[in-house]
């Protein structure tokens, strides 16, 4: 793990898989943009002990498991504030409010993989606000629904924006066979509102540094991929399919292999936000057919 500087006080934690954003009060405190996956905790807390470095406040661009994997962890650590959107808030409250997400998974199955998200957050983000103070400093929010319930990004006073999940990264696009969003319609619409955020860099979760000229191209070419995934997916829908139906043609065309139930959920909850988009786009409808529900196609102009 590396510690760089983006601008001003705004560094950001190069994990390897991920980037987090930290901004430095002063020379001792600091405010995380989310606080990683569990497994990189280790690795964090030796890097902010190398740097001399204290968590005073975190603020989460959303409620996945590789964004709040330490929140509690590092609030009893270190006593600190957790800054959160009210709804995502309200997700990782328990693992009864978890549920309401990974609704496929038992109470048992979320409490096992899940369990370590629970937090409690002390400074609610209404989907009205478009600014907080985390220890007396201001950030601004924008609002970014789709990837998650209630994504937001978060601009640092140095005028550099946190993403989060919003985007992803060129590397990431090149090995995603379908990445994630929670409602894709919402998130193609928050996509497309980030070419109105006029910041001087942009850190993106999964992961880059970007400049004001560079994400432009990338917001671009993430509004395109997502829509050629949701075409490919709907290019394999036959007559009337199941969801199941459509699972199976998904996982042998992208060649998704699938060894445990717990990978399963997590296939059928990424295909299901492409299905839906389909469905409320009009390319394919729903329909009732000797007691199963099937989808079939509809229009034929994506």
């Amino acid at each position: 793990m590396k510690l760089i500087q983006v601008r001003g006080n705004t560094f950001c934690i190069d994990t390897g898989m991920t980037a987090i954003p930290i901004y430095k009060i002063n020379d001792e405190e600091i405010i995380m943009l989310d606080t990683g996956w569990v497994k990189e905790r280790e690795g964090i807390e030796n890097l902010l002990e190398e740097n001399s470095l204290r968590i005073v406040g975190i603020i989460n661009s959303h409620a996945h498991i590789d964004h709040i994997g330490n929140n509690d962890c590092f609030k009893k650590k270190y006593n600190c504030l957790i800054a959160m959107s009210a709804f995502e808030a309200l997700l990782c409250s328990s693992t009864v409010t978890l549920k309401t997400y990974y609704s496929s998974q038992t109470l048992s199955e979320v409490e096992k993989h899940f369990g370590h998200m629970v937090c409690d957050t002390d400074i609610m983000i209404e989907d009205n606000q478009n600014k907080i103070y985390v220890c007396g400093i201001k950030f601004k929010i924008f609002h970014t629904p789709g990837h998650s319930p209630a994504h937001i990004c978060i601009i640092t006073p140095d005028n550099v924006a946190y993403l989060g999940d919003a985007l992803i990264s060129y590397e990431v696009m090149e090995g995603a066979k379908m990445p994630y969003a929670f409602i894709l319609r919402e998130d193609l619409k928050s996509k497309e509102k980030l070419y109105d955020l006029k910041c001087t860099k942009y850190i993106v979760a999964h992961k880059g540094i970007y400049s004001d000229q560079d994400i432009t191209k990338l917001i671009t070419d993430n509004l395109n991929f997502y829509k050629q995934r949701a075409a490919k997916i709907y290019s394999l829908i036959e007559e009337a399919m199941t969801l199941e139906d459509i699972t199976k043609a998904v996982l042998k065309s992208f060649n998704i292999s699938i060894g445990s139930i717990s990978r399963y959920a997590v296939i059928e909850r990424m295909l299901r936000s492409y299905v839906e988009y389909l469905n409320e786009s009009g390319m394919i409808s729903l329909k009732m057919e000797k007691g199963f529900l099937k989808y079939s196609k509809g229009n034929t102009d994506l």
